[in-house]
């Protein structure tokens, strides 16, 4: 008999939206934290000029186990933020 542990499988996600302002992936990024199991981190700037009518990060990236009841609540999340925003690009 072997002893063999099953790791969970965890998803990521990269959410960005040109020109959201800085608070609203503070905010985003206080939500999704908020569900058991998700980590979610700002992403740096990576443009090269300067542009005042783009957001001041990259984006929110996301990793979470795949788990269904996780997947809603992250999905459940992300809509709202597209109702209000437009969007979300995802990879």
């Amino acid at each position: 008999m072997s002893n063999t542990t099953i790791e969970p499988t965890t998803k990521s996600i990269t959410l960005t939206l040109d020109r959201l302002p800085l608070a609203v992936y503070r905010e985003m990024k206080a939500h999704f934290r908020q569900i058991e199991g998700v980590n979610a981190d700002l992403l740096p700037q990576t443009a090269t000029n300067f542009d005042y009518l783009q957001s001041q990060v990259g984006g929110l990236t996301l990793t979470y186990p795949a788990q269904d009841s996780i997947e809603i609540k992250v999905k459940s999340i992300m809509r709202h933020y597209e109702n209000k925003y437009g969007k979300l690009n995802s990879n």
